[in-house]
């Protein structure tokens, strides 16, 4: 562990989270690099393996932190709304989903990889969290939909997370992707990342 108060190791960790942020809005996973993302912080390369072995750990806990900021955001629609139907439901969870395309991008994108090549410790945080938007989604789903079974909440949360790993490869494509899409005659609908959540929690619901 790096020397210094723990008010220090946070905000070094912070900012090496955000320089791997600045260069993803620009560059791919596999571009960046352990020395690209040192090249965007005030302190040395090697001084980030006191914090991150590997740049899949930077890119767990810039997921981790994605997750966290869904949450508060799902617990703040909640404070604020005791009543919802199941189209202001789905509407909620479709607006805030829309403000973390990121989120979506990087558990699309290098889920696996980031898991894989992460201390078991780094990983063990992230499931906390992750753990966390579960119950989250699930008290949302306790509290407007209390005649909802079990095995219905349930249903929905195991369909609804899986389902949020291919929101982004549907809602986001390259100029490439679209042009071979329509060589190859395939009647793809482009959808907003807003459209297609809301459609799916809708079905779900229904």
């Amino acid at each position: 562990m790096p020397k210094g108060s723990p008010e220090l190791t946070e905000t070094r960790r912070e900012e090496i989270i955000n320089a791997c942020e600045k260069l993803y809005q620009t560059m791919s996973f596999k571009e960046i690099t352990i020395k690209e993302i040192g090249n965007v912080t005030s302190f040395t390369r090697t001084s980030i393996y006191n914090y991150f072995q590997t740049k899949e750990e930077i890119f767990l806990a810039l997921l981790k932190r994605e997750y966290e900021l869904w949450i508060a955001s799902l617990r703040e629609a909640m404070e604020r709304t005791e009543v919802m139907t199941k189209d202001e439901f789905a509407d909620m969870l479709a607006r805030s989903l829309e403000k973390r395309a990121q989120l979506l991008k990087i558990m699309s994108m290098n889920h696996y990889d980031m898991e894989t090549g992460s201390r078991p410790e780094h990983l063990a945080a992230f499931k906390v969290v992750y753990g966390e938007s579960i119950r989250t989604v699930m008290s949302a789903l306790n509290k407007y939909f209390p005649d909802m079974g079990v095995s219905e909440k349930q249903d929905f949360i195991y369909t609804f997370f899986p389902f949020m790993f291919g929101i982004y490869p549907y809602t986001f494509v390259t100029e490439k992707q679209r042009t071979a899409m329509e060589e190859a005659d395939v009647n793809y609908v482009f959808m907003t990342i807003y459209e297609i959540t809301f459609n799916c929690v809708k079905r779900l619901l229904d």
